[in-house]
């Protein structure tokens, strides 16, 4: 696993690749507890009548901005890039969800989203120079100092956010904060992350809070963009499932007046949900993740991972394995092996860890231990099938065979959050939009996140525009 600096997530000064840090690391044990509280709240509060119904999604999520789309396909079908355009959406949603801020960055430039976005990509850049894994060296280069730049601006615009915020507790008391928050609606993380204490009575200092919001905005904003433009990307290349998308949501949502989600329509789209976890099935938007044996495990071929080794586990490997999902995908088999792919096995041994040996794990046990350009795995026809995910399929597969938020105790704390972002984003979207393939078929870039190459090409236009 790629290891790299990322101090200004308040982590020290070496700390795990980004993807590490919210999917498999989590932003800490103690974040998944802060989550659970909100919905301890929230229901505590509904029972006390100051929430009688749930937050609207929209200050939750927000969703892409529909009046530039409607501008950009004024004229009829228009070609867009789903990157470019939903990695705003999900920036924007995450600082109405984090800080209850209005970035309005779909519309106009916004410098703490930029900032976010060049961290993302000065860390990426970071990844392919070894030598710039040492600070002291990567702070010399114009990247370096632009990272610090960049970094500054981020703390800046969270540590303001959360002194404005502790100013106004203190000087309203808890019960007081409380009911303007009841009144308005608007209790977000940073609310929830000041009111948190420890068994012990301590609150969280103004560093923990920021590392945590922070760590929160970068690890959510990217996976869930990636998700998203792959999910659109799907539909496109099968209209018949998005015609049913779109069919569903129209049911649901006939006669309201504005035709928007509500917090209990998410559990009302069973269509769409199957389809957006195929997507994460073929396009998960982390392909691999890290584990560290906490004791020797025993493979069904008798064969050891000892203790204290890292494990890389290829999520892309498991969801495209034939012995898993029978008729994954249509490409030809890597060399000298018959499966797709599971686990690579790293050493334990600090001199070694530039060095790893691959080791292929499929569902009858260890296949093979050969090495191939993992762009064997990455490129070639997909099997789309939503009905894998018809909850009577469900039931018959292993809960481990479908893992884009990884599992077990370390799994992303945000997974609900996303599910349901994506569900809002989707439904919004196809509502009132079509989505169609566009001339040149897109290559997968496997990078933090699984992007295109060239970014990931669709033609859109306005629903009514060509409709049955």
């Amino acid at each position: 696993m790629l290891q790299l600096s990322l101090s200004w997530l308040g982590l020290g000064p070496v700390a795990a690749s980004p993807w590490h840090l919210l999917l498999l690391g989590g932003a800490s044990l103690f974040l998944a507890r802060i989550l659970a509280w909100i919905y301890a709240f929230y229901d505590n509060c509904r029972r006390l009548r100051c929430f009688p119904q749930p937050p609207s999604c929209h200050w939750l999520w927000g969703h892409l901005d529909i009046a530039k789309w409607q501008r950009l396909t004024a004229k009829g079908s228009t070609r867009l890039d789903m990157f470019e355009h939903i990695s705003l959406m999900t920036l924007d949603s995450l600082q109405k969800c984090v800080f209850s801020f209005d970035s309005n960055c779909q519309e106009s430039p916004s410098e703490y989203i930029a900032a976010i976005l060049e961290l993302s990509s000065l860390i990426m850049k970071r990844h392919r120079q070894l030598l710039l894994y040492v600070d002291f060296l990567y702070y010399l280069t114009a990247n370096g100092r632009r990272f610090r730049k960049a970094c500054d601006l981020v703390h800046d615009f969270t540590d303001a956010v959360i002194r404005e915020r502790r100013h106004t507790l203190n000087s309203q008391g808890v019960d007081e904060f409380l009911k303007a928050k009841t009144k308005s609606k608007t209790l977000d993380f940073i609310d929830v992350l000041l009111l948190a204490k420890d068994e012990h009575g301590k609150e969280l200092s103004d560093e923990d809070i920021r590392a945590e919001a922070d760590t929160f905005m970068f690890g959510g904003h990217d996976t869930a963009a990636s998700a998203l433009s792959w999910i659109l990307y799907n539909l496109a290349r099968h209209p018949e499932y998005q015609e049913r998308c779109r069919q569903e949501v129209q049911e649901l949502l006939r006669g309201r007046e504005p035709q928007e989600i509500e917090w209990d329509d998410l559990a009302q789209l069973p269509f769409l949900t199957m389809c957006i976890k195929e997507s994460l099935r073929l396009h998960p938007p982390v392909i691999s993740i890290s584990r560290c044996c906490t004791k020797d495990i025993v493979l069904p071929d008798g064969r050891v991972i000892p203790k204290g080794n890292d494990c890389i586990i290829s999520i892309f490997g498991v969801h495209h394995n034939p012995s898993v999902w029978p008729d994954p995908e249509v490409r030809p088999s890597p060399p000298n092996s018959g499966t797709s792919g599971g686990v690579w096995l790293l050493s334990g041994k600090p001199e070694l860890s530039f060095f790893c040996l691959i080791a292929i794990v499929s569902g009858a046990g260890w296949v093979c231990r050969k090495t191939w350009p993992i762009s064997l795995v990455l490129f070639g026809p997909q099997v789309y099938d939503p009905f894998r995910f018809d909850p009577e399929n469900s039931q018959k597969r292993s809960p481990l065979a479908f893992i884009p938020f990884s599992a077990g105790p370390r799994n992303c704390i945000g997974q609900t959050f996303a599910m349901n972002e994506m569900k809002v984003a989707l439904a919004l979207t196809l509502l009132r939009f079509r989505v169609l393939p566009d001339d040149k078929e897109p290559r997968r870039q496997p990078e933090l996140i699984l992007r295109a190459e060239g970014g990931l090409w669709l033609r859109v236009e306005p629903q009514s525009t060509g409709a049955p």
